[in-house]
């Protein structure tokens, strides 16, 4: 995400390395570089040049304090920036309402559907609603037949009607059905078009007018850029929509569509769709990607959906099993899971500072976990309970069981020595005793 410009601005950056002041000319020719940068990235021409105008006057009445070097005040200045063009802070999403509706708009292919499915995930379980997919599409291919799917991956119901062609009839009926079985939000996936016609228009202007809704979102691809905006625009000159969603934002590497959007159509963007899994979704915190684009990292969003899988009584148990020295390959496997449960690997390496930079070559598979699993999952009921027993002959059975070999069941055996080691260390003698563990070694 953001890669390209990420790389690029920092080559601008370096324009003022060594500079003791900032002065027109370092600041002209940084952002020249920086304008470029963000040409490059399918920003929009013009909300571009506006962007590197506004950090010029902003960096040209600054005083560079002793403590900062100009290329740090130049970041600082360009990452608020950043941070303003996508709209300054978080905006919530209007379920308010018996019962709330939201109605999706976009082009075909734009990933509305799985999007409805995700949103009513997500509302669901961090927001206690009770919601309801209503498949509105009547003319793609198996569009009902993909929410309805969706909907028992999720366990939502999804309100359907095959044989009828109306979906503003669709809309109405799924509403009184809502408040007969007491559902108190609405999501109403629409049909989408490879290109804006009017028909479309029309069509999902009838829905809004019919059925009121709270919020209207907008869904496109990011990867799309400079079209993306622009069919953004043509949307909000009819619909009016509430805010924006971005899909397939882990795909996109340059960025520009989150960079122009906002200031095309002066609407929020509201979420971010981060990968294929249900739970793949991000509520939009444009300070947070600033961090991103500059190479900052994300570490409050990180620290987030780690707290969204911590069980506060599995912390109990495995702190009480480590005072006992009691860790084992069960308890290992358990917290693989709660880490894959996180989210795409790679997009986790990418919130913590720094790291971003050192795995920028490295390829991080989501099966990188893969063999250890395999490896765990041969051991037997015994061997996992009891790591010591672990002799040459059970090794080399693991590793034919496993389709591994030999060195990388040593290699796990050895990891899991340590992290057992020094797990137990922090639990019985605190932060005090790990240091002083670290400094034996």
């Amino acid at each position: 995400m953001f890669e390209n410009l990420n790389e690029k601005l920092e080559r601008s950056f370096k324009l003022l390395k060594g500079e003791g002041r900032i002065t027109e000319i370092n600041v002209a020719e940084t952002l020249k570089d920086v304008r470029r940068a963000l040409l490059d990235a399918d920003v929009n021409y013009k909300v571009a040049k506006t962007f590197t105008d506004t950090v010029k006057e902003k960096a040209m009445g600054q005083n560079v304090l002793t403590a900062l070097k100009p290329s740090q005040l130049m970041i600082k200045i360009v990452h608020d920036e950043l941070a303003l063009l996508m709209g300054g802070s978080a905006t919530d999403i209007n379920i308010k309402g018996s019962p709330a509706v939201i109605l999706m708009s976009g082009l075909q292919g734009s990933g509305k559907t799985t999007f409805s499915g995700k949103l009513a995930n997500m509302l669901k379980t961090k927001r206690g609603k009770n919601p309801m997919l209503v498949a509105g599409d009547v003319y793609r291919p198996a569009a009902i037949e993909q929410l309805r799917i969706l909907g028992e991956q999720i366990g939502i119901p999804v309100f359907s009607e095959p044989e009828s062609k109306n979906p503003v009839e669709i809309a109405r009926h799924a509403i009184a059905e809502a408040k007969r079985t007491g559902k108190d939000l609405v999501i109403i996936d629409t049909a989408g078009r490879l290109a804006i016609d009017e028909a479309m228009m029309q069509e999902i202007k009838a829905i809004k007018d019919a059925v009121k809704p709270e919020e209207i979102l907008f869904v496109v691809d990011a990867m799309t850029g400079q079209d993306a905006v622009n069919t953004a625009k043509e949307f909000n000159d009819r619909l009016d929509f509430n805010g924006v969603v971005l899909t397939k934002l882990d795909g996109d590497t340059r960025g520009g569509a989150a960079l122009s959007i906002r200031s095309v159509v002066n609407k929020p963007i509201k979420f971010v769709g981060t990968g294929e899994k249900m739970d793949a979704l991000d509520v939009f915190h444009p300070e947070r990607m600033a961090d991103r684009i500059l190479g900052m990292g994300d570490i409050v969003s990180f620290v987030e959906r780690a707290q969204e899988q911590f069980d506060e009584e599995e912390a109990r148990r495995l702190t009480k099993r480590l005072a006992k020295n009691q860790f084992d390959f069960n308890d290992f496997l358990g917290q693989i899971k709660q880490i894959k449960k996180m989210g795409n690997l790679k997009d986790l390496a990418s919130m913590i500072p720094g790291v971003n930079k050192m795995m920028k070559n490295i390829d991080v598979d989501d099966n990188a976990f893969k063999n250890i699993e395999a490896i765990i999952y041969s051991m037997t009921p015994e061997e996992r309970t009891n790591p010591a027993i672990l002799n040459g002959t059970r090794r080399l059975r693991i590793a034919k069981g496993s389709g591994t070999n030999v060195q990388e069941v040593n290699r796990l055996v050895k990891q899991f020595d340590d992290v057992r080691k020094m797990m137990r260390t922090i639990t019985t003698s605190g932060v005090g005793g790990a240091k002083k563990m670290i400094g034996r070694r």
